[in-house]
């Protein structure tokens, strides 16, 4: 599993032009799900994105995480995060879950997140054409990958 993590003062996801979810202070999350995934894949990120502390304390010093700050999250599914572009210029996505395997696997991590958090989180629509708008705060973004734990 991967995801792109960005701190965000605001974002909203639209679909057929119609703003679908909005967040305040918190977290946009774009998660990428492979064939490869499973329950530890979710477990490793949700624990590490909750404990990230990537949001300023008092003075100013990323020392507080989005269960610190009690903030908002915006999940959205991405499979380009998967793209394979080694050969030619068409990006491949052959290691992309099909929906019958991600789509399962983005509910559980969309349910163990709300569960560590202690609230609801906003979502787009799985494989639905979507607008992401968002201010990056920072700005903060950071990769993460469930296979490769840098």
């Amino acid at each position: 599993m991967r995801v792109v993590l960005q701190r965000v003062s605001e974002a909203s996801v639209k679909i057929d032009g119609c703003v679908t979810s909005s967040i305040n202070q918190g977290l946009v999350i774009l998660l990428g799900v492979s064939t490869e995934d499973d329950l530890t894949d979710i477990l490793w990120l949700v624990n590490k994105i909750s404990a990230l502390r990537i949001f300023p304390d008092i003075g100013g010093k990323m020392n507080k995480s989005i269960v610190d700050i009690g903030g908002d999250v915006l999940l959205i599914s991405q499979f380009t995060l998967f793209a394979s572009t080694k050969k030619g210029n068409r990006p491949s996505f052959i290691r992309s879950a099909h929906p019958d395997i991600a789509i399962p696997l983005y509910e559980t991590f969309l349910k163990e997140m709300q569960q560590v958090l202690g609230k609801s989180i906003f979502t787009g629509e799985f494989g639905a054409d979507m607008k992401v708008s968002l201010i990056n705060d920072g700005p903060v973004t950071i990769n993460l990958d469930s296979k490769n734990k840098e």
